[in-house]
């Protein structure tokens, strides 16, 4: 089993800690505090500094993506001996670490299309979670190998395209997260019950993504854009600017799309 240090002990880094387990070895953060915290949590590794962590086999580089070439190139100055360092942005590729390709490092990204809002909930439903990787031939191999241990199914992108792909991940998770949030402020100003805009929302949710997966989201589309009703669309699409102009603008671009969608079988 290859020894495994993580570097930054955010949402990600302590989901990894739990998953890995004493596989990993040293963990370091932003603060003391919050890797002595991880390491309490998870009850394995040892928390310390990036200059004073041991050599591993493979570094996770767990930090926001801004951090990301900073963090690299901390690690490309300390006293590490080269091996695999995999960075878990779903937006970057492996060149953000470039600095630590030219000091003989092996580099990778690996991103779980996974929410990872608690550490312990994101370790416990880990298992099947599509990981897109790219990067060196022999990063690659390695966290691959590493995913699939952990019961993840790790695929791989081409470089060039891992923006848009990225993207993709935004438009399916972010995004729908956001217009749950437009739909909830919605029914409030309507005069929903809270109590039973909840149940709306969790039952309209969850047979959307039922029905998408099981038939595609040409069939799964329902809804007045869907039917073609465009006199129901565009005045719906009045009222909803009254509400919120943003929100307004929105449903008109939204609507669209679902019609082209259901008309075309494209966006």
């Amino acid at each position: 089993m290859p020894i495994v240090n993580i570097v930054g002990a955010g949402r990600v880094g302590r989901t990894f800690l739990h998953l890995l387990g004493d596989q990993v070895q040293d963990i370091a953060s932003a603060t003391r505090a919050s890797a002595d915290q991880a390491v309490a949590d998870a009850g394995c590794g040892r928390a310390t500094d990036l200059n004073d962590m041991r050599d591993a086999d493979i570094w996770l580089l767990t930090v926001p993506d801004t951090q990301i070439a900073k963090a690299a190139e901390v690690l490309g100055d300390s006293k590490a001996t080269p091996a695999v360092a995999i960075h878990c942005s779903g937006f970057h590729t492996a060149d953000v670490m470039a600095p630590l390709r030219n000091k003989g490092w092996q580099l990778a990204s690996a991103h779980p299309n996974l929410s990872f809002a608690d550490p312990v909930t994101a370790a416990s439903v880990f298992k099947g979670t599509p990981c897109g990787i790219e990067g060196d031939v022999l990063a690659i191999e390695a966290i691959e190998s590493l995913l699939k241990k952990l019961g993840a199914l790790p695929f791989r992108i081409p470089s060039d395209r891992k923006a848009l792909y990225h993207a993709a991940a935004v438009f399916s998770n972010n995004f729908a997260t956001a217009l749950q949030a437009i739909a909830q402020a919605a029914w409030k100003d309507a005069g929903v019950p809270i109590d039973i805009a909840a149940r709306l929302n969790e039952s309209l949710l969850n047979a959307t993504a039922e029905n998408v997966a099981r038939f595609g989201p040409v069939d799964a589309l329902t809804g007045p854009a869907a039917r073609g009703d465009m006199d129901v669309v565009e005045a719906q699409a009045k009222h909803v600017a009254d509400w919120n102009d943003e929100a307004g603008r929105l449903y008109e671009d939204l609507s669209r799309l679902a019609i082209r969608l259901k008309s075309t079988g494209q966006i």
